[in-house]
This record gives structure tokens, sequence and C-alpha cells, in this order.
């Protein structure tokens, strides 16, 4: 049962041609070059637009008052429909945008479903299977088993009373004026989504609803169908395919691990038909090119998950990179910063493009560690825009493409390069083994055949002989797969409300303001990450996971969490307490298992990570403003100095060769921390020493006990 606009529903009947198909068009051109081939010449457009919705029979009456009764129509219609065939049987059926979310939304809410169409039962069986949507329908109704074509309602109601549904509640969609009067006599729920020729208003009137195309429709439905909750990891992705594409602007840990990941959930009812990626890598670029595919691993529950329908693109191709933002749906920007400014222009040209082509909205994903990144992104964007068109078209491409702030809360490692080299020698070898196998594995091919009727043998032998040739390369390669990236299991990526889509994506998590979840994750992991790592750097660790087993470290990342940072955070949020609870239990497990993540490598930059606004200093602050004292952060803040000063990791990190060069002349504290010399070209956001004497006397009793008892002050520290 489905509730729609008030009414509850139990089946939908789907006229095919012009509505799920869009053949309108085909059989416009096939009629006439069969009238043309056959009668010298071509149908006019009044009489090929005056026969949609009709009958065989009552076309041909058409056709005979236009052409005479010599007219030769049942030959030229068998001429069309061979010609159609070989077009569908070549190239595909071609369907209609938001056909299959809008079947897949139907059948998953418990609708019986059914077919009525003008067309004869051999030709609606072959475009139906063709198109691969057979399996959505119950039954079919078709011109050939009527006897009385559109507009008579008998075609809709034989197929509503075979549904063992009253026709009131059944939706009943068709394009043509001929065929919503069928369904409106009929009695049923007509939905009109509009194709060649739109019905005249008086008739258009009758419909229940009416829609410009099935993406239309399916905007609506979807606001009656349920979001499905947040997947398991383990859930397989949809298998119905859509005609969509997705996108990923740069192929590295976040887009290639985690974006890729939640466009293949997409909205649980179905995936994207194809996911575009852009690397600068030509290796990796050819190797899933030539898997289709490749795997992600999450070793903390030894899950390896493939992500297919992958095509992979070059990140130097300014075309291709333009045709990802013109023909995608959703496109995840994953560039760093400096990237982004120099990737605006192509961006700007395939939005300009997009625009030009057919004005479609586009939702870009920024995932850019960076507060503001979104707005970041659209201003670069919106300059290079200004330079290739004119400002009223680019404010009008702008108002057309939503830049979205997220937060991640995976963390995603790629192999490098030698580790892919060795997979795909390894691969190759089983490749080959595979091949051997399948061609060494007998197929009874007489068996298959001898399974049939004598008439039907001489055709099947050469049909099963190719399908068995065809299918070796794939048979061998799809036990294959081809891991490019470590995953922890994280799933759910949170992002600003303001994009339909996005409200749509089942690994989505909309928010009403992101600035929230920047403070949660920058507060709860940010910091405390650094942290533990220049303590556990400064006790002779070489890893965060190795470090978590000392209950040193263990007891700082506690105090942090439980006694300084949530309570905190509870006073400002208490509506995220939810969140923070489940954002600190995340990074706990995370730690824990971080056996690839040096200390080293975290603890870099302790210049970057001690601004004024940053994660610890700006969590001190935090805490202080709450009423706490923040011994642990203020301890953090002493711990990143003396790493610098002291740790022999950190005597060629330029952050820490900057720090020490700050420190030495008067071995100041406030030296370092509210310095505002250059820093990247721009000033360096310190501390003021007035302003934050409070947090600078705090770091300063931490600094000095480390001055005095060294070491033996990290054994116990008094927080």
């Amino acid at each position: 049962m489905l509730k729609f606009k008030d009414q509850t529903l139990e089946s939908a009947i789907f006229d095919m041609d012009g509505t799920m198909f869009d053949t309108e068009r085909l059989r416009f051109q096939t009629l006439s070059q069969a009238a043309e081939e056959l009668f010298g010449q071509p149908f006019t457009e009044a009489v090929l637009m005056g026969s949609l919705g009709l009958s065989a029979t009552k076309a041909e009456a058409l056709a005979k008052q236009h052409y005479g009764d010599d007219f030769p129509y049942a030959a030229i219609r068998r001429r069309a429909d061979a010609l159609e065939l070989q077009h569908v049987r070549s190239q595909g059926v071609p369907i209609k945008p938001g056909l299959l979310p809008v079947l897949e939304r139907l059948r998953r809410a418990g609708l019986k479903m059914a077919v009525a169409t003008s067309s004869r039962r051999a030709i609606a069986e072959e475009y139906l299977i063709n198109a691969n949507v057979f399996k959505y329908f119950d039954l079919l109704v078709c011109g050939d088993e009527v006897q009385q074509g559109k507009p008579h309602p008998e075609i809709f109601l034989r197929a509503a009373q075979a549904l063992n549904s009253a026709p009131a509640d059944c939706l009943m969609f068709e394009d043509s004026e001929n065929g919503l009067r069928a369904a409106a006599d009929a009695g049923g729920r007509a939905i009109l989504v509009e194709d060649i020729k739109p019905p005249r208003p008086e008739v258009a009137a009758r419909a229940f609803a009416r829609y410009p195309s099935l993406r239309a429709f399916l905007l609506e439905l979807a606001a009656c169908t349920p979001k499905l909750p947040m997947p398991a990891l383990t859930e397989p992705f949809p298998q119905a395919v859509n005609l969509l594409k997705a996108g990923v602007h740069g192929f590295g840990a976040m887009g290639g691990g985690y974006l890729a990941q939640v466009f293949s959930h997409w909205d649980g009812y179905t995936r994207p038909h194809e996911i575009m990626a852009s690397t600068g890598n030509a290796l990796l670029r050819e190797a899933v090119n030539a898997f289709g595919k490749y795997s992600v691993r999450y070793g903390s529950l030894a899950f390896d998950q493939t992500i297919a329908r992958m095509r992979m693109v070059d990140a130097a191709d300014t075309a291709a990179i333009a045709s990802m933002y013109r023909d995608c749906e959703i496109v995840g920007l994953c560039l760093p910063e400096q990237a982004v400014a120099a990737q605006a222009g192509t961006i700007a040209q395939g939005l300009a493009e997009r625009f030009r082509s057919h004005g479609q909205s586009l939702t870009v994903l920024v995932v850019l560690n960076k507060v503001g990144g979104a707005q970041f992104v659209r201003d670069r964007v919106g300059e290079a825009l200004r330079t290739q068109v004119s400002a009223r078209e680019a404010r009008q491409i702008l108002a057309r493409t939503e830049f979205t702030e997220t937060v991640v809360t995976r963390i995603v490692s790629k192999l490098g390069e030698e580790a892919l080299l060795r997979q795909l020698r390894i691969k190759h070898d089983l490749y080959a083994q595979n091949v051997a196998q399948v061609r060494e594995t007998p197929v009874d091919t007489q068996a298959m055949v001898a399974a049939v009727s004598a008439e039907h043998a001489d055709a099947l032998a050469p049909i099963v002989s190719s399908l068995r040739d065809a299918a070796e390369p794939a048979s061998a390669m799809a036990p294959l797969h081809l891991v490019l990236f470590h995953s922890e299991p994280d799933m759910a990526l949170y992002v600003q409300q303001g994009s339909e889509l996005l409200e749509h994506l089942r690994q989505v998590d909309t928010v009403p303001d992101i600035r929230e979840i920047q403070t949660l994750k920058n507060r709860l992991w940010n910091g405390p990450h650094a942290i533990i790592a220049w303590y556990a750097a400064l006790l002779g660790h070489a890893t965060i996971g190795h470090a978590m087993g000392d209950t040193r470290v263990q007891a700082l990342l506690d105090h942090l969490l439980d006694a300084e940072l949530q309570p905190a955070l509870a006073a400002l949020y208490p509506a995220q307490r939810q969140r923070m609870a489940d954002l600190a239990k995340t990074f706990r497990t995370r730690s824990a298992h971080a056996f690839k993540d040096p200390c080293e490598r975290v603890g870099r930059d302790p210049l970057r990570k001690l601004q004024r606004e940053e994660r610890v200093l700006g969590s001190l602050a935090m805490v202080q403003a709450q009423g706490g004292s923040g011994s642990g952060l203020a301890l953090g803040a002493a711990l990143a100095i003396w790493y610098a000063l002291h740790h022999p990791g950190a005597a060629e990190e330029a952050e820490c060769a900057t720090l020490r060069a700050l420190y030495a002349p008067r071995q100041s504290l406030a030296d370092v921390l509210t310095w505002q010399g250059d820093y990247h070209g721009r000033p360096y956001p310190g501390l003021q020493a007035e302003r934050d004497a409070e947090l600078l006397a705090a770091v300063q009793g931490h600094l000095d006990r480390l001055q005095a008892e060294g070491l033996r002050y990290l054994d116990q520290p008094v927080l």
C-alpha cells in the first residue's frame, strides 16, 4: 500500500511507449522511413501526432483518411516494427530518466504492478526484457489482446481486474491524450507524464496529477516512501541501477575510499549506472579501468567491499573534468586547497556547459579539511566563471549549483604504488589461471540445445557457443578484486542541509548547522589526536595503536574526552549529546586500531595546531570559558612545545624548526604562542599576551614541570 496525495493505493499500471520508454520519437522515425520505402513519402507530422496513443486499428483508419484506402498501413507498420526492433537490439531501449527509481520505490512500497500498452505482446515483452524492467511487473495487457484500443478504457479496466484491484486504487501512468482519457474513463488515478504532445487543457484537467517528467514525479514519490536508515557496512549496494552519473573529482583516500561508497549506496533503492573519477596516477587509472571495479578493505572487520561501475579519467584532461560537472547528478570535490584554485577554471567550464546543455541543478560535496570550505570553493569557481561568461549568466549558474559543506568521520589510507604493482602482478597470474580453468571446464552445449524443441535447436547452437566464448574473460575476471584503500568502518557523511538530492542519499546525515558538527569533530578528534601523538612519541611509541596499550596514554585520552571536552561541549550544544558520545566512542575505537598511524606523522606541524582558535588552544579556551581548568589540554600544548624542542623525529620537520627558532632567544613560551609573523603568506593567528594570560599561564605551568623534571614528569603528569 502507498499513501499518495491522501489516497491509499495498492496497484500501479503503466503505459509503455512515451511513458516508460522514449520510443515515441523513435517510432515516428521508423514509421516515416517505412512509409517512404513502401509508399514513396513519409508520414506527415499531423498524422504521426494524431496517432499517439491510438490502437493499431484506429491509427490505420487515421492514416487511410489522409492517404486513401490503398495506403499499405499494415505493411508499413510491420516494416516500422522491424526497423524499431533493429534499433533497440543494437542500441538498447531508450529509458525515460527517473523510470527505474520510480519502479523500484513503487515495488518496494508493496504495490502490484502491470503494463497496459497498445503495442503487441511480442514487442512489449522484448522491450521490457531489453530494458531490464520486466521483473517489476506482475502482468501485461497488450494491444493485440483487447477489443477496443485507447481512448477506450478497456485496457486499463482489464489490467486493474487482473491485479484484483479496483480502478480507483490504481495509479495509471500515461503520456498521451488518448491514454489519459482511457485511464480517467476507467476510474483510475491518472498520472500524466508529459511527452511529445501535451493533451488539450480540458483533457489534462482530468489527470489526478500532472508532471513534466518521471523525475518530477519521483521527487514527490520520494516524500511518500521512507528514507532508508544508515546502511550497515556489510550491507550490499542496491541491485537496481538508475540512469544517473556521480563524479569524484580527486580519487584520493576520501574520494575513492569513502565518497564512492556513499554514491554506491545512493538512496538504497537504486544506484548510479556510473561513477566517474579523476586521478593523475596513470597506473591507478589504467588498473581500475581494466578491472572496472576496486575494493576497500576494512581491517577491523576483515571485510573487503567492492565498488563497481567505475570509470577513471585523467586529472589533466580538461574536457573530461568539465564533462564530469556537465553530466553528473552530484560531484564530490576532494582536492587540496591549492588544487581547487588551479581547477576552478575547469569546474567553471563544466558548469557553463551544463547550464547551456540542460540547465539542471548540481550538488557539489566539498570534502576539504577547512571550515568554510564550501564557500571557499564557491568563491574560486565564481571568480573563474566571471572570466568565461557574463556576470548575469554566472549568477544563474551559481544559483543552480549547491556547494555543500561536509564533515567526514572516517579515516582512509590509500595503498602506495609499490603495493599496487605487487597486487597487479599477482592478479595477472591468477587471471591467467582462471582463464585456463574456465576453458577446461566442460559445458554440455548439446544437452542445452537438446532441451528445446527441434525447430529451435539449429538457431540456439551458435547462440550458446557465442555466449560461452564471450563469457570466458568475464568469468575469469569476476573472482578478482583490487584492494586500493584501507578504511575504518564509520558510515555517516555529515552535510549541510540545502540540497534536495542529499535528503535522499542513504549514507548522508543532513544537519541544519554543519558548523556544530565541525566544532565537535575538531574538539573531540583533532585536538586529542595531536596531543596523544606528542605524548606517545615522547614516551617512545611509534604508532597511535601501540601507544593505546600504554595506560598513561589511555588515561590522558580518557581525561581529555570525559573530564574536559564532552562536559564543555554539552553545555554549548545540549542537542548534540548523542553525536558527541558517538564521536568519542568512534575516536577511542579508531585510536585502539591505529597501528599504521605513526605518532610522528600525526604530531607534525605543531604551529598549525597551536593557533589561537585551533584544536588545542581553542579547546582550552572553550573549557575555561565553561568553568573547567582544562589541565589536560594545557598539558597537550606544553607537550607540543617539548616535542618540537626535544624529540628526534622533529629535527627535520619544518614547523618544529620554526618553533625552536622562536623559542631559542629567550626560551619563552610566550614568544612562540603569541607570535604574529608570516605564516604561509598570512599573519600567524597567535595568542594575545594580556587577553589570553590565563591560557598562557596554564600551559606555562606544565612546561615548567617538564623543564624541571624532564621525561619523569610524563610518567604521572599532574592533571
